[in-house]
């Protein structure tokens, strides 16, 4: 199944596309199904069942706010931060809930919402269940299952043979590395070019290019906002924010700057912050391919755009399709949901994904772009995902700083070479796929260990 450019880069709201923006979407899925079949005016009572990795870090994610924003009608695409904050509050203050925008209903969030930390359910550990009531009696449920990047199955997609709503008949099928090199070769085309013949089954060129410019536009909004906003994040560790400061010294030192090789560094530093800064405090992001990894792949563009001696639009939409390329094949071959694989899946397939679009960007062969992939997540593989208070904060916003840097130097040592290496890229997914299989399920975005239980709280 080959993934859209538009499936892996989704504008949406922080701290988690797995754990808010799953959650809300689906919450709206089932109350919209509700609406459909003519059985909102009966409900008197609706609860959330959370299980698993959802239960065990869905408070420090903002997973009870994404619930009661989705089962009020909003999707992570439309709510604006500030609003969804107000609404959040009204519902908590009067207790009272506006089913799919249009019908109140008594809202108790203590008994209506439940963790439950002790159950996981089989197919993916980020489980939900959506009950409807009128009365006592139960007039509705649905299990959904958000499985990384803001995407949702619910059962019975989970329980037919093809679990996506619907093959994408696309003229260039592809399913590996592999493949896609062998399409580039056969059909002298790059991988963007491939990507963008598949993106047109469906869209016209210049509507392409606009939603790719739309993405670009909302990835560079982050970093700026991100520079700006000052102060402490939410969820009680006390982080403070630092990018408005590392900003600043720059800024100072510009001309001291010139003597110094690594200072473009700082600022691909700086933008991977800024944006995983503002992902953790509810902001406006864009999936890269989930929250906890979406500032790799805009600072990485942003260097690409600053720093190439012929950066342009056509370079911007290269870059992002090529990404959008290899993530399709982690989406598809392994998984990019740290509560499936650790944050190998996210911040070590972003880096993946940003060393491709770079390479491919700066005129690299097919094979370079190939090569370049493998080398970003080669140096990911067994990454944990341990989140200190279910928040995305420590380690995940330094991490994205580091993940930015390492894809910088995988392309740039995939651009040395002639693209021949000994590692495949389908080799190293499928290592990474075992590797998350053989990871211990505290790892995986529970906060059951690493530094999430090492770390001492003050």
């Amino acid at each position: 199944m080959v993934a859209s450019t538009f499936e892996l880069f989704k504008i949406g709201v922080g701290p988690s596309s797995s754990h808010t923006m799953g959650p809300m979407l689906a919450a709206a899925l089932f109350v919209e199904r509700l609406a459909d079949a003519g059985r909102l005016d009966d409900v008197t009572r609706l609860e959330t069942l959370l299980f698993g990795s959802l239960a065990l870090t869905g408070k420090g994610h903002a997973t009870d706010r994404a619930i009661l924003l989705g089962l009020s009608g909003q999707r992570p695409e439309n709510i604006e931060p500030d609003a969804a904050d107000v609404l959040v509050d009204q519902i908590r203050t009067r207790s009272e809930i506006c089913v799919n925008g249009s019908r109140a209903i008594a809202f108790a969030e203590e008994a209506d919402v439940v963790f439950d930390q002790k159950k996981r359910l089989d197919f993916h550990s980020n489980a939900m269940r959506f009950n409807a009531f009128s009365g006592e009696t139960l007039v509705a449920s649905r299990v959904y299952y958000s499985v990384g990047g803001g995407a949702v199955l619910d059962e019975d997609q989970i329980g037919s043979n093809n679990p996506e709503s619907g093959l994408w008949d696309v003229p260039h099928r592809f399913c590996s590395g592999a493949d896609l090199l062998r399409i580039a070769a056969d059909e002298q085309l790059s991988i963007a070019e491939i990507m963008r013949a598949n993106e047109r089954t469906s869209l016209a060129d210049e509507d392409i290019s606009a939603g790719i410019r739309e993405i670009a536009d909302a990835m560079s909004a982050c970093i700026d906002r991100g520079i700006q906003q000052e102060g402490i994040l939410p969820g009680g560790l006390r982080v403070k924010r630092r990018a408005p400061l590392i900003h600043a010294r720059l800024m100072e030192r510009q001309e001291r700057a010139l003597s110094d090789p690594l200072t473009i560094l700082d600022w691909v530093n700086l933008w991977a912050l800024a944006v995983n800064e503002e992902n953790a405090a509810g902001g406006k992001v864009v999936t890269a391919p989930t929250n906890g990894a979406a500032g790799i792949v805009p600072s990485v563009l942003r260097f690409y755009e600053r720093f190439a001696p012929k950066a342009d639009m056509a370079g911007v939409e290269t870059f992002l399709l090529t990404a959008a390329a290899i993530g399709s094949l982690f989406k598809e071959n392994a998984s990019i949901s740290g509560a499936e694989v650790g944050c190998q899946g996210e911040v070590g397939v972003a880096c993946s994904m940003a060393a491709a679009g770079l390479t491919a960007a700066w005129g690299g062969t097919p094979l370079q772009v190939e090569n370049a992939a493998e080398i970003g997540m080669e140096h990911n593989l067994g990454l944990t995902c341990d989140p200190v208070g279910g928040l995305v904060q420590v380690p995940c916003i330094e991490r994205n700083a580091v993940g930015a840097v390492k894809a910088i130097e995988a392309a740039r040592l995939a651009i040395l070479g002639d693209g021949t290496h000994r590692v495949s890229l389908d080799e190293v997914i499928e290592t990474m796929r075992k590797t998350g299989l053989d990871m211990s399920e505290r790892y995986k975005e529970t906060s059951q260990g690493g530094l999430a239980v090492n770390l001492v709280e003050c």
